[in-house]
């Protein structure tokens, strides 16, 4: 039984708490001084300028009431960057913040003994709190105007600007969404160096940045945006407030003015070990952008196949060995390679490997001035420590600081194993090897080497055996190519009318061809497979092993007599891809090395013949997934948005990631192919363009694509550029989400194509409603939503509005609380809607363009 004594004082309590709620104002206000109170779910400080909010808050999706103080962004959702009592949580909701009778800043609750959270400014003065407009809440010496601490110093999860990164200060992750305490990832700037962090737990690191400096070797544009956030470099008209530290062991602050801060930016250590940097866009709406994050995938992990081991980025096999090493430990291909030969230093004996299309840890030497590759090799091969070189005829990065280095060959030099090697790059590096750990080749680095030092008076006798031997082969070569041309002439004229050009060419005559021209073969490196091989892989192309009618002519299924299948295709030779086109496809795809695009085996010409070795795809095209009623169903949501990203990523590195920038101009769902894992491979790159340097645009006399994936400024003008692909990426996406074709496509009795119907139930706010039925039990809707969004924003009209592959990336795999308004989507008119979607094009696109070739969708 309660006793009335205890009853009253509890009445006493609560009448006073009312009391004192009732007499504190509750309009916000930006500070509060000694003495003064934040009661929790009744007050809270706002900044003079409406942009940051401090008070009480919980969290979504917790069991137990856990009451914390922090600072976040006023406008909705609440974006928290800044938390006190992060790992001391108040268990109840009677909480209060204050600027206690000892000048320090706390947070309490109702039993004065319990501290949540305190500063420690060390003396007793009359202080306040002040909340200002960049987010730092600061507390001030009334008296002298002193600042005494402020959050700023003292970061949580995230660095805002006005904050100064140093060694002294880091950033530690939330332990999870929904539990603000300290969690396990800190990003930090390492010790006497320009380098920043992010590690697990105190020893192990996750990812390390590059060098910042001007003439980095990794040349990381992408962090140079946090770099200057972090290194506290002020745009036009900001007023930044850094702390005059004294050699007292409490820091002090000089009178200053805290002026408002532009807090268009922010960095945070997310609780998944991923370092993300956000910029903010209130055009339309407040919304938060995630430009880029880092670790981006498995490759970007700090060291994750050890000394001398490739990251591919292949799940099935992430790491390997350069040739000339071998796995450190057998059962772990993370740990790293050794040599299966060690090398001899300051000796001609040693050879190099080289690696193209690589990144590697800027842990280069400075670059050095060199003609020609040799002086690379001349001088790595007599520096003892020297184990790999690169050289460019033309200096790496941007912004040299001398202008005299700018376009000026020569080399790098490493001297430490290499911890970084990935994939997917843009270097060619050489790493020396023992000769004995790989054939010799005339061809290497040495033997070239070697070549060079060769005495004048035999290079003079070789000159004179080689010449002679090149006269009597040049007189033997014309001869045989005009009696060729007599047979091949009198053959063409004996089989004239016998057969007609798209009928299936017998296989005996196919065997009697001629072989491929030298001219026809010139540039082409990747293997030749003969034509015999081919047909007996295909079994004589027999129509069981067809796999299908790409635009280009048909696909078969083949297996190689060491049991490798392939899928051949075989060039029609109505297709209008000619011998510039298909050797486009050959150097193009034998340059791109991405795990989400298709990988060339090799090639054959003989005669008219034309064929492309690809990997086999066992699921065959993405087309004849989505759009059949019934394989449709085995596309769950997971497997679908799996797909998005993997074209995504894969465009984006032919975009801005690959050695070349290459447009593909034909992206659509039938050049998507499908591994045995449902991973998607973007193929057929006949009618792909690569635009030099930093261009991103181009025009062309000669339009061709597929009607229904081609941006509507390509199609009518002939201009085509990376957002042309972005705009084929986004008819992609909403194709996969609604399981319908673009074209062709029909609801109610309204002709409209699926963009117009996507955009009208966007703007009815109906969205969902483009997805299929299929998917209702497996979908997550915040990511249909960001599907949709993201889907509609590529296919807006102007290219200038549509976004970049890597912002679509970004926007996709990131966590974004809100994405930009789309504008109403590209509209490309049918010209006869009489027509089936599966008529041929050849009449209704003849008015768009006087050199207009457009293919219309169809099954492969």
């Amino acid at each position: 039984m309660i006793s009335s004594t205890t009853s009253n004082n509890h009445i006493i309590f609560l009448c006073t708490f009312m009391v004192c709620c009732c007499c504190y104002s509750c309009s916000a206000k930006d500070n509060i001084t000694t003495g003064e109170l934040i009661n929790d779910s009744v007050d809270y400080l706002e900044s003079e300028g409406m942009k940051f909010q401090m008070g009480f808050f919980s969290l979504e999706n917790t069991s137990e009431v856990r009451r914390y103080v922090g600072i976040w962004y006023k406008e909705d959702p609440k974006t928290v960057v800044w938390v006190a009592n992060r790992d001391n949580p108040l268990p109840d909701s009677t909480g209060v913040l204050t600027v206690a009778k000892d000048g320090n800043f706390k947070v309490l609750n109702q039993d004065p003994t319990a501290h949540y959270f305190s500063t420690d400014i060390g003396a007793h003065q009359i202080t306040a709190v002040k909340l200002y407009d960049n987010g730092n809440a600061v507390l001030i010496n009334v008296a002298t105007k002193n600042i005494l601490w402020q959050s700023f110093e003292f970061p949580t999860d995230t660095f805002l600007p006005g904050m100064k990164m140093d060694t002294n200060m880091k950033l530690t992750s939330w332990k999870s969404a929904s539990d603000p305490g300290s969690g396990s990832f800190e990003f930090q700037l390492e010790p006497d160096t320009t380098r920043y962090s992010i590690l697990n737990g105190s020893a192990t690191y996750i990812w390390k940045s590059s060098k910042m400096s001007t003439n980095s070797f990794d040349d990381n544009q992408i962090f140079s945006k946090a770099f200057n956030l972090l290194s506290n470099t002020p745009p036009q008209k900001r007023n930044i407030i850094l702390p005059n530290r004294t050699t007292s062991s409490q820091t002090k602050y000089q009178s200053i003015n805290q002026s408002v801060v532009d807090a268009n930016s922010r960095l945070v250590m997310g609780h998944l070990g991923k370092l993300q940097y956000f910029s903010y866009s209130g055009v339309l709406k407040s919304q938060w952008l995630l430009e880029w994050v880092e670790p981006k995938d498995a490759c970007s992990i700090y060291k994750v196949c050890g000394p001398f081991g490739m990251c591919t980025g292949n799940n099935d096999s992430l790491c390997i060995c350069l040739t000339g090493f071998e796995r450190i430990s057998p059962d772990d291909p993370t740990g790293g390679c050794k040599r299966t030969s060690q090398i001899f230093h300051r000796s001609t004996k040693d050879t190099f490997i080289n690696i193209t299309m690589v990144n590697m840890d800027d842990t280069a030497l400075p670059f050095i001035r060199a003609n020609n590759e040799y002086e690379c090799i001349k001088k790595c091969l007599e520096n003892s420590d020297c184990l790999a070189y690169s050289y460019s005829s033309q200096k790496y990065g941007q912004g040299i600081e001398d202008p005299s280095r700018k376009n000026t060959p020569g080399c790098w030099f490493w001297n430490t194993e290499p911890n970084n090697l990935r994939g997917e790059g843009t270097h060619n590096i050489s790493f020396r090897v023992s000769e004995s750990s790989q054939e010799p080749s005339i061809n290497s680095p040495t033997e070239k080497l070697k070549k060079r030092k060769s005495s004048s008076a035999k290079r003079v006798l070789a000159i004179s055996i080689v010449g002679s031997a090149l006269a009597l082969a040049l007189f033997c070569g014309i001869g045989y190519t005009t009696y060729k041309r007599l047979v091949n002439r009198t053959n063409k004229q004996n089989n004239k009318g016998s057969t007609s050009r798209n009928t299936r060419t017998n296989i005996n005559e196919l065997l009697h061809l001629d072989h491929p021209k030298e001219d026809d073969r010139e540039g082409l490196d990747v293997p030749y497979f003969e034509l015999e091989t081919i047909i007996d892989a295909t079994n004589d192309f027999s129509e069981e092993n067809r796999l299908g009618q790409g635009g280009f002519g048909p696909v078969y299924k083949g297996r190689l007599p060491e049991g490798e299948e392939i899928a051949v295709k075989r060039l029609s030779s109505l297709s209008g891809q000619g011998l510039q086109e298909f050797k486009n496809e050959v150097t193009l795809i034998a340059k791109l090395q991405h795990r989400n695009l298709v990988r060339l085996l090799g090639y054959c010409i003989k005669g008219e013949e034309k064929m492309l070795l690809y990997e086999y795809m066992p699921n065959r095209s993405l087309d004849q997934f989505i759009f059949d009623q019934t394989l449709c169903a085995s596309l769950d949501w997971e497997m679908r948005f799996n797909i998005i990203m993997g074209i995504a990523r894969g465009l984006n590195y032919l975009h801005h990631d690959s050695r070349l920038r290459i447009i593909h101009r034909d992206l659509k769902t039938s050049n998507i192919l499908l591994d045995e894992d449902m991973n998607p491979k973007i193929s057929d790159f006949g009618l792909a363009k690569i635009v030099k340097g930093k261009d991103i645009e181009d025009i062309t006399n000669r339009v061709v694509g597929t009607f229904g994936y081609m941006s509507p400024e390509y199609a009518l003008d002939g201009v085509f550029s990376i957002k042309s692909d972005v705009f084929s990426f986004g008819v992609v996406l909403l194709e996969i989400l609604s399981g319908k074709r673009n074209t062709g496509f029909s609801q109610s009795q309204r002709r409209i194509s699926l963009l117009g119907h996507a955009w009208s139930l966007w703007i009815e706010d109906r969205p969902f409603e483009l997805l299929d039925q299929k998917l209702m039990k497996s979908c997550n809707s915040s990511e249909v939503l960001k599907c949709i969004s993201v889907g509609l924003l590529c296919v807006q009209g102007n290219p200038d509005d549509r976004p970049t592959m890597t912002n679509v990336v970004m926007m996709l795999g990131g966590d974004m609380a809100t994405l930009p308004n789309p504008k109403e989507p590209a509209f490309i008119p049918r010209r006869d809607h009489g027509m089936s979607s599966s008529s041929s094009s050849s009449k209704q696109d003849t008015q768009t363009k006087s050199m207009l070739t457009i293919t219309q969708v169809a099954g492969r």
